[in-house]
């Protein structure tokens, strides 16, 4: 296959960092690329470099597309030549219909009038190629994420997409999403449609992709095609730059007392008051023991852990939580955090952090008393705790004065973690901690998560990817519909066994 795109020597320079370091990229026609490398490896300044984001002139090297020297001023004039790129942030608006989203700022309309019967008809047509049964009336809000995927990319379609790029799209899909966009990718492919993913699940790149593309510390490392076989221990080494022969630490715990015990827990909607989101439910963590629970999206897990902390979730919340064997309150976020409970989200960026706030500031924030004297905020204090965060977590940043979101996703989520951490927990319950991390940042979590239990704490780990939980957990809750269906012991768990559990409740 003749190639469509070849970038040729991209270097990219921002104020005293080199992100792209003479990097080459070829993309044949009618291919699926994967592009691979950890956080911060330079995959996203890449595709931004190619689809006009940072135009022609802020960087070094070529692009070629389609035989002819590309020199997009933007991403509109990127557009124009076909080339669509797909956030993982959505940028969809929630309030508008799929129609209307569909055809924003690409409308069908004739002398300023909108011609609502060829924008519907010209909707239902790409909904029908992209699989979606929904009306183009529907509200984008009313919805779930992986639908909301599927009308992105439908978008791109209407604008006669030559090449897509993808990045990260299954982040924040559950299996059955996951496998139902890849195999839209599959059938694209099949309409001469090329494309570019960024992933960090391997599987999924073994899936989909003919050719992957390796980039470390900005600089291309390798490139593997699936004609001569790649495994994803080879995209591994590759990434991380050695062999990663154990995917999770090793350990060996002996949990001791009882430390969590959650009895007779229900919770009902926030809204909809009508609807009981968990039901009855009860378990319990030990002090040095990893608990993971399990489920599919929607199971209520992140209901379960929100409404336990601080019932920052959900109402009519009734139950007890026992801490050391007493009774505590975990009433509102204060008291619970005061009784020894902390909570990472499973959305670091919109939840977890003040992205356009320093390191400091974001790892004192959850306790600031401690860094203060009366209501005088001490900052050659603040600035201690968060140098010693930065290193007992191995936060890479030059400087804890450096704004969160110039981070990378591994290195946004130990600050998340040291903001926690700083609080002094017992209990530390983590909501996806590792969503959106390259396979290198995880294994530093993993770690980081069993030096907590080493210290007694006791963990509770909420996660989609069953790998990890089999990995990392001493024992497995599965949820179903708010309700724990099941415990398995690490020696009893299996995918199999709790998938089982799931559809057999």
């Amino acid at each position: 296959m003749s190639p469509l795109l070849e970038m040729r020597d991209i270097t990219k320079t921002f104020p005293g960092v080199k992100a792209l370091d003479h990097v080459n990229l070829e993309v044949s026609k009618g291919e699926i690329h994967a592009v691979v490398g950890e956080n911060g490896a330079g995959k996203s300044t890449l595709m931004k470099v190619l689809s006009g984001v940072y135009p022609h002139g802020q960087y070094e090297g070529e692009i070629i597309y389609d035989g002819q020297p590309a020199r997009f001023r933007d991403i509109r004039d990127s557009e124009d030549h076909g080339i669509i790129i797909i956030h993982q942030e959505l940028a969809l608006v929630p309030q508008l219909s799929i129609a209307e989203n569909i055809f924003l700022g690409n409308e069908r309309a004739k002398h300023g009038i909108i011609n609502w019967h060829e924008t519907n008809r010209r909707t239902e047509d790409l909904l029908a190629k992209v699989g979606l049964a929904e009306a183009p009336t529907t509200k984008v809000d009313g919805i779930g994420v992986g639908k909301q995927q599927l009308v992105e990319i439908a978008k791109a379609l209407s604008k006669d997409v030559k090449l897509l790029i993808l990045d990260e799209p299954t982040a924040a899909l559950q299996e059955n999403d996951s496998r139902k966009l890849l195999d839209l990718m599959l059938e694209l492919k099949t309409q001469g449609v090329t494309s570019i993913i960024i992933s960090h699940k391997l599987g999924e790149v073994r899936y989909v992709a003919d050719t992957v593309t390796v980039i470390r510390d900005g600089s291309t490392v390798s490139k593997l095609n699936a004609k001569t076989g790649f495994s994803e221990d080879d995209i591994v080494r590759d990434m991380v730059g050695r062999d990663m022969t154990h995917r999770f630490p090793q350990h060996k715990r002996s949990p001791g007392k009882m430390m969590l015990e959650v009895e007779n827990w229900n919770v009902w909607h926030p809204e909809h008051t009508e609807r009981q989101v968990i039901k009855n439910a009860a378990f319990n963590v030990r002090a040095g023991e990893v608990v993971g629970i399990a489920g599919l999206m929607g199971s209520g897990r992140t209901e379960l852990a929100m409404s336990i902390f601080g019932q920052s979730y959900g109402r009519r919340i009734s139950g007890s939580v026992k801490l050391d064997g007493t009774a505590i309150d975990v009433s509102t976020v204060d008291r619970a955090i005061a009784a020894g409970i902390s909570y990472v989200t499973e959305d670091r960026k919109s939840l977890g952090l003040v992205l356009d706030e320093t390191i400091q500031f974001n790892t004192t924030l959850a306790n600031l008393e401690a860094v203060s004297s009366g209501s005088i905020l001490k900052k050659n204090e603040e600035t201690k705790v968060a140098e010693k965060y930065r290193e007992a977590l191995a936060i890479r940043t030059p400087s804890v004065f450096q704004k969160t979101v110039n981070l990378s996703g591994g290195n946004q989520q130990k600050v998340v973690l040291a903001k926690w951490l700083f609080t002094e927990p017992e209990v530390l319950i983590l909501d996806e901690p590792t969503r959106g991390i390259d396979v290198g940042a995880k294994y530093e979590i993993y770690t980081i998560i069993n030096e907590l239990a080493d210290q007694g704490k006791a963990v509770v780990m909420i996660s989609s990817e069953m790998p990890e939980l089999l990995g990392m957990c001493d024992r497995i809750y599965v949820m179903n519909e708010g309700v724990l269906v099941g415990e398995l012991s690490a020696a009893e768990a299996s995918q199999e066994r709790i998938m089982s559990l799931i559809v057999n409740e």
